[in-house]
């Protein structure tokens, strides 16, 4: 297990728990917080670097997780998370509810713990990154450690092309 010289909660709970990681930094800023941007600084394929989104119905909060190039089908999630529909959480509540701001939050490590949903993506066992916490940070975990870890559903949550 590699720590890591920055300490963000989510990786303190790796640490704890004595999940295995590994720390890739990149060049961010606030014009650069897209996935895109992401992929092409993170030496990893587009499709095992995924981007978390936090959605609600009402004041029912949850977790997803999906590929950075991939965009959310509302429809499909709601239906994988028993919700009538879900919306996105509205940025400017992002880091009161999570204590991460926008690019720079990860399933891991908030101030709750919500429930937490993964697209069909993950099923295939393979390091994946993820943000570690903090913008700049993707901490890249095995995708079955990190599901099992955030005690995560999985589903096809990803729009179809």
């Amino acid at each position: 297990m590699k720590k890591s010289k920055i300490k963000t909660n989510a990786l303190r709970m790796l640490d704890r728990d004595k999940i295995p990681y590994e720390i890739k930094t990149y060049e961010y800023d606030e014009e650069h917080l897209s996935g895109e941007h992401v992929a092409s600084q993170v030496d990893m394929d587009a499709g095992d670097i995924y981007k978390t989104l936090v959605l609600h119905e009402d004041h029912d909060y949850l977790v997803c997780c999906i590929p950075v190039l991939e965009e959310i089908d509302l429809k499909k999630l709601a239906k994988l998370s028993g919700h009538k529909k879900v919306e996105m959480l509205h940025m400017k509540d992002l880091l009161g509810l999570t204590g991460y701001m926008r690019g720079g939050c990860s399933p891991v490590g908030m101030k709750k713990k919500f429930p937490t949903y993964f697209d069909a993506s993950i099923e295939k066992d393979r390091p994946i990154a993820l943000s570690a916490g903090k913008r700049g940070y993707q901490m890249i975990v095995s995708s079955k450690d990190i599901t099992t870890y955030c005690d995560a559903k999985i589903g096809d949550v990803v729009r179809d092309h």
